[in-house]
């Protein structure tokens, strides 16, 4: 068994390392981020004060918070579940059962549409977006925070995603700029947008059987697999979004590192261009946006 922090009167040094100590043992990849973000919010500290005050003591309390923490990193829960909530484009986002964890994959998208939709505020344009299979809200949110203009529809299949995107939007201040609705993708969508965005489910069934217990056993299905070849959802984007695609407005999508020729046949049999495409940090194809 792995050894645990949970001895009080230790000193927050101290118990970082063990935890960390812990976690590698275990061959969890992102041991250290993972041990520093148990500790903190079990002691309520952040990253410079173990570097002003190493030799603070935890406290009995404390110390049963880290090791009740570490006990469900062990047990594969991944730490931002742990936690409840994760950082997206400078905004702090509750997370739930019904959600995906916003990843900075999906960053990739939102820098690739925000010049468009800058100009198209700049220009005087209403700048309305829509953002299908929301989650958490980020792609949306990301994009009213960094667009004084702008407003969202938010639409997801899961009712615990679309309140769990409202409450995101009310912590963050963006909840008057904000509409939800509960729609199998433009299923109860109804308007017209200058964007609709979406980072939609890509994997395939096959790829689903090989991912990390971390994935498979904390992200819903149904946000993740998307039919024998990972493309259904954009099948059914591509279908969908002419009806509610103001002239010169644009779709963006988050896509699977392979899955670039395919998504652009899809939009291009149904009239569309490509007009971008962007790759994330590791330099894979992540994002794509289309115009008419």
């Amino acid at each position: 068994m792995a050894e645990t922090p949970g001895v009080a009167g230790e000193t927050l040094d101290a118990v970082l390392r063990r935890t960390r100590g812990a976690l590698a043992a275990a061959g969890i990849a992102d041991a250290s981020l993972d041990a520093r973000l148990i500790v903190e919010h079990a002691t309520s500290t952040d990253r410079m004060d173990v570097i002003r005050d190493p030799g603070r003591p935890v406290s009995r309390d404390e110390a049963l918070a880290i090791e009740a923490l570490l006990a469900r990193r062990l047990a594969g829960e991944p730490v931002h579940r742990i936690l409840g909530h994760r950082d997206f484009y400078g905004l702090t986002l509750g997370l739930s059962p019904d959600t995906l964890e916003p990843r900075p994959d999906t960053e990739t998208l939102v820098d690739l549409v925000l010049p468009r939709l800058r100009r198209a505020a700049a220009e005087g344009r209403p700048c309305r977006i829509l953002d299908l299979g929301t989650g958490t809200g980020a792609i949306a949110l990301a994009v009213l925070v960094q667009i004084p203009q702008a407003h969202a529809v938010a639409a997801d299949i899961a009712p615990g995603a679309v309140e769990t995107a409202r409450r995101n939007a009310l912590t963050n201040g963006l909840s008057e700029r904000f509409e939800t609705v509960v729609s199998d993708w433009f299923g109860h969508v109804s308007g017209c947008f200058d964007a609709i965005l979406s980072n939609p489910p890509y994997i395939t069934d096959t790829e689903y059987a090989a991912l990390a217990r971390e994935v498979k056993d904390h992200d819903p299905v149904r946000a993740l697999v998307a039919g024998a070849d990972g493309l259904d959802a954009y099948r059914a984007i591509a279908a969908g979004a002419a009806q509610h695609l103001r002239p010169g407005g644009i779709v963006g999508l988050e896509i699977g590192a392979s899955q670039k020729r395919a998504v652009t046949a899809l939009f291009e049999t149904e009239g569309y261009v490509l007009l971008d495409a962007a790759s994330d940090l590791g330099g894979r194809d992540r994002a794509l946006v289309f115009g008419r």
